[in-house]
């Protein structure tokens, strides 16, 4: 559902999966009606031994009310409905988002008091709960609050659980909605400067696919006429035989591909929490991707253990590049939904990413793609392999994280960790290590400043 879509929509409140029926709701006696009821069987009693009429008349009162309560509610409850706007349903870490409840009673009858509450993770604040005074037959009451998350990740939202009381405060039924939904907290991503990169191309290159024949109007492959089209470029032929306005397809440029790499391994990252090293590398990667999609770039996402996103197929170009157009919104939005609930990974190293960029995809003899890597720790054997990818790869940039010296633990040794930087360069990587603490859009810029980041054939982006 698209935000600010109303959610949760409509059903009365879910009273079988608690055990429906009247005999159930007699188990909402409050401690008032339950002695109601004992009164009056008493007083029932008391009248039949002593022969008093009128005492029977007060206990058969005394009885009976609480078991009126009881069905009043009963059927009450089935006619009470409630929805669940939220807005928006993607928010970035840190930011708020806005559940609106709304609650109608579609019964012929009022409603005695009720309370709400939804049912929320705890990461996203204190659970709501809200107090209504009685609803107006075909009257409706609107409430809302809002949570927030500091950690990325997808949250249930619900259900709603509602709770109904008699006026009389005898019976106190509680209920749920039988409807969920969810809140996806993607990373943070920061606005990044436009800088120049070595061998690196502009999202549209100067290039075009000439997929099409060109021997000819014969060999013309038109497509259905559009709003704004220049009718100078109307095939009539192909109108004639279609029976539709028909016109010429334009020559594409040809869009210039990356790869967002992000090493997820558990052994590479030490620690865990918003300021952590792996969640430095998941929002870097989230700022990369969104600012590659603006300069007109192709982007995939992909990780080390060889899994990509988009997915080859469903619309997208091939090997898992995203298109452009409403494609490429699409694809943009699946990769962050992918990094809203991506962890670490089990394996030991980089092999499956190297095989995935080795598979190609990035077109043009030596290679015309732009590859961003997100390191974490690095031994030496995954450092010749994250060296060897560059084979295949334009431009190549790495990030390289020191998880211990972000983790406040003792780092490793500097000499060690420039060793490995030194290794990636020599093999035409533009290696930076990223400090703790750093705002990525600082070290974006020492990309492009840094000796093998500037470049007479690279673009800007």
């Amino acid at each position: 559902m698209g935000a600010g879509a109303p959610h949760g929509a409509g059903g009365p409140a879910d009273g079988g999966r608690e055990g429906g029926g009247l005999r159930a709701s007699l188990s909402g006696l409050t401690t008032r009606g339950r002695s109601f009821l004992a009164a009056g069987i008493a007083a029932a009693a008391c009248a039949y031994v002593l022969g008093q009429g009128e005492l029977l008349r007060v206990g058969l009162l005394l009885a009976v009310l609480p078991l009126i309560c009881v069905y009043a509610l009963h059927r009450t409850r089935h006619r009470v409905a409630g929805s669940r706007r939220l807005t928006p349903d993607r928010v970035p870490a840190g930011g708020e988002a806005r559940v609106q409840l709304r609650m109608s009673n579609t019964s012929r009858l009022p409603t005695g008091l009720l309370m709400l509450q939804d049912r929320v993770p705890y990461v996203l604040g204190p659970r709501p709960r809200f107090v209504l005074d009685r609803v107006e037959p075909g009257g409706r009451r609107e409430v809302s609050y809002r949570v927030r998350s500091d950690l990325r990740g997808r949250y249930p939202l619900g259900p709603l659980q509602l709770r109904l009381t008699d006026p009389f405060g005898l019976v106190e039924l509680t209920r749920s909605f039988s409807t969920y939904d969810t809140l996806t907290v993607v990373p943070r991503t920061e606005p990044l400067p436009p800088v120049r990169l070595a061998a690196e191309a502009s999202g549209y290159g100067d290039g075009t696919r000439r997929s099409l024949a060109l021997a000819g109007d014969d060999d013309v492959i038109p497509r259905g006429y559009r709003r704004g089209d220049d009718l100078r470029r109307v095939h009539w032929r192909s109108t004639a035989r279609y029976g539709e306005l028909m016109v010429r397809r334009e020559e594409q440029p040809q869009r210039s591909k990356a790869t967002v790499l992000l090493d997820t391994r558990r052994l590479a990252f030490e620690g865990a929490g918003p300021d952590s090293a792996f969640e430095w590398a998941v929002s870097g990667a989230a700022s990369t991707l969104v600012h590659l999609l603006e300069q007109g770039f192709s982007v995939r996402l992909l990780t080390d253990t060889g899994d990509c996103v988009p997915g080859s197929g469903g619309g997208f170009e091939g090997r898992g590049f995203s298109a452009g157009g409403q494609d490429s919104a699409a694809a943009a939005g699946l990769m962050m939904d992918t990094l809203a609930v991506v962890g670490h990974s089990d394996g030991a190293g980089l092999s499956r990413a190297y095989d995935a960029v080795r598979g190609g995809g990035f077109g043009g003899a030596g290679g015309e793609g732009l590859l961003v890597a997100f390191f974490g720790d690095l031994d030496d054997v995954q450092t010749e392999l994250a060296a060897r990818m560059r084979q295949r790869t334009g431009a190549a940039v790495a990030f390289v994280l020191d998880s211990a010296a972000w983790g406040g633990l003792p780092a490793q040794a500097p000499a060690a960790l420039e060793e490995r930087l030194r290794r990636l360069r020599d093999a035409g990587w533009t290696a930076l290590a990223a400090p703790p603490g750093a705002a990525f859009g600082e070290v974006w810029r020492q990309a492009g400043t840094s000796p093998l980041g500037t470049g007479s054939s690279g673009g800007r982006t």
